[in-house]
């Protein structure tokens, strides 16, 4: 039987979440015949947990659906385990680097790739804490649906039954690599009020997402559309294209990964910076992976966390980060889409040589233009005034930690791609954990 895992990395309340994701594993056991593994990862407060806890111990039995739910302290064991078999001489390091004081994005679903690996699961299935699924004629629009009727099926079998097929036909014999949709509902990062305050303001900061080589022609289009999502119609039937999916089109809170991409490379595990975690969905995409992109887009929403002061001036952190990685990561990308590189292996395999030696390219470098994006910042949230003037603050007085960890995030990614290897050998021959 295929066993896969429905992932859930939360930090926050989501007991709702979680009983959506029980029932949209039951829907994929039910229709696919599959073993559904519910992997909850929770780094919430003790008073959530608890919640978490007992939203579990009161789900139904469905016959086909297991669920784990590790806090922390569980997943620090296991790691600690997995880190001391695959590498002792950089265990400590590599522990903190899957499991790090601050919000990674990245580590926390490497953890669960990791986990995947302990339960023999076939793919990932990432959900997040912070969506919910939408609903037509009375019934859950569950994204597993075509996760599960495409992924690892090949190209060629995959173009019999999408709606529209743009793939090259003489990669038919290749597998379908990622299956992911995008969101309705709020932006998937948190600028509205930016673009309800002053448009060209906002235009500036979604101006420092677009790598500067880009065409002035194509500039003006990734900024309209970036982080917007699938729109704002909600669904009314079924499409599905077999595509080279853009990354652009998909979003993490809905996206399933064949283990043949995450068992070769990892996701950066950077702390603190929105957008880490979409490096696999470029990786694919440099890779000329087959994929399908549906319309079962997922309901996005802001908790209330980022509204409060401190919420709001974290994550103005995390997107300042992100805009300095930028440049960093088109160039990675970039790098990886040259046939020089070598991305695949003779038999069309991710090489993660190939990525960690890209990624190491990147590590030893001071870029002016890290200061002209700060700089940027800076001036934009100063002319928007209130509270964006105290987050211009806050960012000036943490410039030079910025600018090194831009450096140093990736020498971490290039150390955890060099480890992942062993990472996976560890976690496929540990015993599995256990589960309800």
């Amino acid at each position: 039987m295929r066993r896969i895992c429905l992932t859930l990395p939360t930090n926050r309340p989501c007991a709702s979440g979680i009983a959506d994701l029980a029932r949209e594993a039951a829907y994929g056991a039910r229709t696919f015949g599959v073993e559904a593994h519910v992997l909850v990862l929770d780094s919430a407060d003790e008073a959530a947990r608890a919640e978490h806890r007992a939203v579990i111990a009161h789900l139904p039995p469905v016959a086909g659906v297991i669920v784990h739910h590790l806090d922390e302290e569980a997943q620090r064991a296991l790691l600690r385990d997995l880190t001391a078999t695959a590498s002792p001489t950089d265990a400590e390091r590599l522990l903190k680097l899957l499991l790090p004081d601050g919000v990674s994005y990245g580590a926390c679903t490497d953890r669960a790739f990791l986990l995947a690996e302990v339960l023999g699961c076939a793919s990932v299935h990432r959900r997040d804490s912070d969506s919910r699924y939408q609903r037509h004629n009375g019934e859950t629009v569950f994204p597993i649906r075509h996760e599960l009727a495409f992924l690892d099926t090949t190209a060629s079998e995959a173009a019999e039954r999408v709606s529209l097929r743009r793939f090259d036909p003489g990669a038919g014999g290749r597998r379908v690599a990622l299956v992911g949709g995008s969101f309705i509902g709020d932006m998937s990062v948190d600028l509205d009020a930016v673009r309800r305050r002053d448009p060209a303001a906002y235009e500036r900061l979604i101006a420092l997402t677009v790598p500067d080589d880009h065409p002035a022609m194509w500039r003006a289009t990734l900024v309209a559309e970036a982080f917007r999502g699938g729109g704002t119609a909600p669904f009314a039937q079924d499409r599905t294209t077999l595509t080279r999916v853009p990354a652009t089109r998909v979003d993490m809170c809905n996206v399933a990964l064949s283990r043949a991409v995450y068992s070769r490379v990892p996701l950066p595990p950077a702390t603190e910076t929105v957008g880490s975690d979409y490096f696999l969905l470029n990786l694919v995409h440099a890779a000329a992976l087959p994929g399908v992109l549906h319309n079962r887009h997922i309901v996005n929403h802001h908790t209330p966390d980022r509204r409060t002061d401190s919420g709001f001036l974290a994550y103005q952190i995390r997107l300042a980060k992100y805009f300095l990685a930028v440049p960093r990561l088109h160039e990675i990308h970039t790098a990886l889409r040259d046939p020089g590189t070598r991305l695949l292996d003779e038999d069309g395999r991710l090489r993660t040589g190939a990525v960690a030696a890209a990624v190491r390219r990147n590590t030893a470098d001071t870029r002016p233009g890290d200061i002209h994006r700060l700089d940027t910042l800076d001036a934009v949230h100063r002319s928007l005034g209130g509270r964006w003037t105290e987050a211009a603050d806050l960012l000036a007085a943490h410039r030079d930690r910025l600018r090194a960890e831009a450096r140093t995030d990736m020498a971490d990614f290039a150390l955890l791609l060099d480890a992942w290897p062993a990472l996976i050998r560890a976690a496929r021959t540990r015993e599995p954990v256990s589960g309800r």
